[in-house]
């Protein structure tokens, strides 16, 4: 895990999800990056983040949260990518924090069903063409985020790995490593009394677990769903992103070296 889990003070979960095998090679290393956004960036994060070559950035997060938390990173000559789709006045994960009984297992719920709409939402299919659209036109490196690096990247990197040819024991592999990038001990009680205060709530902090890290099981629904509307993963990306056969073998010659 170490050579992928970049150490930066201020930028969570960054990591190169390069390296993986395929049946023809193995993915560079050094060119696919994610993350969680760049708001709290350090001075020394950026110094390293600006050696890494970057060229295209997409930030997969709705406009009021980069209103919210507005990136510090990158330069303006990265050709960068968002979507003004999505704005929530009340962002549905607070709103389901407000709720009647809410459990650990009802918002573990609530992100097996975000997993299950998220490939279809409107502003997310844009942000997602757009990446694969910008990994063939890249010269360099390129990085894709969220909030937290977990959730949409997740989702995102798995298709990117899947159009790559990598293992789904791999994609999985990958998926979880945000429980061991994140200290999610260490973030769960911070978690449980920002929320609280914000909310005026008292949840224990098994509430907020299911946030905090991810769980194979909400990987598993994402592709459940892209497969009951599609007959598969890669069918849903041909069908929803464009990504054809042709253009995953552009992407192959590309990204993996044999």
């Amino acid at each position: 895990m170490q050579d992928r889990v970049k150490p930066l003070s201020g930028v969570r979960n960054f990591r190169d999800f390069g390296g993986y095998d395929t049946p023809t090679g193995r993915i560079r290393q050094g060119l696919l990056f994610r993350s969680g956004h760049y708001n709290d960036a350090t001075d020394e994060d950026i110094v390293f983040l600006n050696d890494l070559g970057v060229t295209f950035h997409v930030d997969l997060r709705r406009p009021d949260e980069r209103d919210r938390q507005p990136n510090k990173w990158p330069a303006e000559s990265v050709v960068m990518i968002a979507s003004e789709g999505g704005r929530q006045e009340t962002p549905a994960h607070v709103a389901a924090l407000q709720g009647d009984n809410v459990t650990a297992d009802s918002i573990e719920g609530y992100m097996t069903n975000y997993y299950r709409e998220a490939p279809f939402k409107e502003h997310h299919v844009e942000l997602f063409r757009a990446w694969f659209d910008g990994l063939e036109a890249a010269q360099g490196a390129s990085v894709v985020h969220c909030a937290a690096g977990k959730d949409r990247t997740g989702i995102i990197c798995a298709l990117t790995h899947l159009a790559l040819g990598v293992g789904e024991e791999d994609v999985f592999i990958d998926y979880d490593l945000t429980n061991t990038a994140v200290d999610i001990e260490a973030h769960l009680p911070l978690a449980r009394d920002r929320f609280n205060k914000m909310l005026g709530q008292n949840h224990e902090a098994d509430v907020y677990r299911p946030f905090m890290g991810v769980r194979n099981t909400y990987l598993e629904n994402a592709f459940e769903a892209m497969s009951a509307e599609h007959g598969s993963p890669m069918s849903y990306a041909e069908n929803v992103l464009g990504l054809t056969s042709e253009r995953r073998d552009i992407l192959k010659k590309k990204y993996v070296e044999s």
